[in-house]
């Protein structure tokens, strides 16, 4: 897919958020078939909605920075779409179905080093960016769901799938739950994942030459749909933090107003609603 095809895709994502965001009242359009029950609903909803489009995040509110949401770059891997800031030189969003046969593989980090990715334009973030900065490369969609496939890990070491994160955070309280997330694919059979940077403030450190922005906070939210759907959402301060996870649970609807984002925006509106309401760890255990 060449450069100006995903700056088109990103384009028309963007649009149709924009547009679903301004409506105020739904049309519904007569019919003289039976309409289904909720359980039946949510059965045909695991079974007929691909993985691709449960990904597909909707930016309903532009993300800090000087980029618009027509600028954003939308990229497709092997094991993740990802929405690229270039004015943050960050992700907006990393998506991806964590499956259980994911969870594990022969294809691990060793010798692998993080790299530039020049499918998004300079400036963007390089090794030299990092080096010294106080700050690791946080991985979005984590080494540990890639190693199912030799591209898929290598992919994951692109700097446009880091941020720069506080060691203390990224080797603790953020592994424990990319930790989780792998045994919740292991038990349900495959989950939904989406994760990226938050910037709270008006003004937002950088690291190196190439300005590159430091996060304030880290948010992923996780969509199950099977056995009966639910959903649960995370905020992680980029600081140094030791903490219960449930200390970091928000709702789903908690993290979209945090972030302007549309998450899981191809489930049926009624059932949207209801698994981003609610969040309860316990559930999952």
């Amino acid at each position: 897919m060449n450069k100006a095809t995903k700056i088109f895709f990103a384009t028309l994502f963007a649009a149709v958020a924009l547009a679903v965001g301004n409506v105020i009242a739904k049309q519904s359009l007569h019919t003289e078939t039976a309409e289904p029950k909720p359980s039946q609903k949510m059965a045909e909803t695991a079974d007929t909605l691909s993985p691709r489009r449960l990904l597909v995040t909707h930016v309903v509110s532009p993300a800090a920075g000087d980029a618009t949401v027509a600028d954003f770059i939308l990229l497709e891997r092997a094991a993740y779409m990802l929405s690229y800031n270039p004015a943050t030189r960050l992700p907006v969003w990393v998506a991806w179905h964590l499956t259980a046969d994911h969870t594990d593989g022969a294809y691990k980090r060793d010798g692998l080093k993080f790299a530039e990715d020049e499918d998004v334009p300079e400036p963007r973030a390089t090794n030299m960016d990092y080096v010294n900065s106080g700050y690791d490369r946080g991985h979005i969609c984590p080494s540990g769901d890639n190693r199912w496939s030799r591209e898929a890990q290598v992919q994951s070491f692109l700097y446009t799938n880091c941020c720069p994160q506080l060691r203390n955070l990224n080797t603790g309280d953020w592994r424990e739950l990319e930790e989780k997330c792998r045994v919740w694919a292991q038990r349900y059979g495959d989950i939904y994942i989406v994760s990226g940077p938050l910037l709270l403030n008006k003004k937002h450190k950088t690291i190196g030459k190439n300005k590159i922005v430091v996060p304030e906070a880290f948010f992923k939210v996780v969509l199950c749909m099977r056995g009966k759907p639910k959903a649960i959402g995370f905020i992680y301060r980029n600081e140094p933090t030791n903490k219960k996870m449930t200390s970091y649970v928000n709702t789903v609807d908690d993290v979209e107003r945090v972030t302007g984002l549309d998450f899981f925006a191809a489930l049926p509106d009624d059932l949207e609603r209801k698994v981003e309401a609610t969040a309860d760890l316990s559930d999952w255990e």
